[in-house]
């Protein structure tokens, strides 16, 4: 009898993440279109700082439009207005703001996690309980890994590790490395919304991407 090769790793899905909304019937108009054409699991909304009750409110405002789409929706930092918003979880920076937001966020809402500087804090990370991990967002000051750092921590925590992975891209090309290199999630955002021929057309070609390299993954395994 051989031994059964372990399952192929399901494709990878976009993780979109929004301009800093401060009013959202832009977004509420162009994300149920953007949704429809991309496979797009979770969006991240990043809020304007301002008092809560407005950022609760437009928290309120797209989460249903991203909920009918079949994805999940975040919210960047600020854990304690996701139950209130009717979110489905919340992104932390780093492992001291994933231990504090675990209570409110824990069992019924995501937690998900960046702001991992070393191999370390990204085991600490999968043992609190993060249900993903995010590698390559830039620093408070701009700065973030080269690409191929970044893809070699992907391929590292894919082998060992059970939570999901996601690659922060900056790019088409980087989107595709990313999930050639075994990320489970990528990220993409301020190119996606820059993008000169419009949001959909860039989201759609990293979709193509992420898709390309994972059939290209399983064809190198078969």
């Amino acid at each position: 009898m051989s031994n059964k090769s372990p399952p192929p790793r399901p494709a990878p899905r976009l993780y979109l993440v929004t301009p800093v909304v401060d009013h959202p019937a832009s977004l509420v108009t162009e994300l149920p279109g953007l949704l429809a054409s991309a496979d797009v699991a979770a969006v991240l909304v990043r809020l304007k700082e301002t008092d809560q009750r407005s950022m609760i409110s437009r928290i309120k405002a797209l989460a249903p439009i991203v909920q009918n789409a079949g994805a999940a929706l975040l919210v960047d930092g600020h854990a304690e207005l996701v139950a209130r918003g009717g979110a489905d979880g919340a992104h932390l920076s780093g492992i001291a703001a994933l231990e504090e937001a675990m209570p409110s966020l824990k069992p019924d809402r995501i937690a998900g996690v960046g702001g991992l500087e070393t191999r370390h804090d990204s085991m600490a990370a999968g043992e609190m309980g993060a249900d993903y991990v995010l590698f390559g967002e830039p620093d408070a000051t701009g700065q973030r890994p080269s690409a191929q750092a970044i893809a070699e921590r992907l391929d590292w925590w894919a082998e060992l590790f059970e939570p999901p992975c996601v690659g922060f891209a900056t790019s088409i090309e980087e989107a595709h490395d990313f999930a050639a290199n075994g990320a489970d999630f990528v990220l993409v955002g301020d190119f996606i919304w820059a993008d000169p021929r419009g949001p959909k057309a860039a989201l759609i070609e990293a979709d193509t991407a992420i898709k390309k390299a994972h059939a290209a993954l399983l064809m190198g395994q078969g």
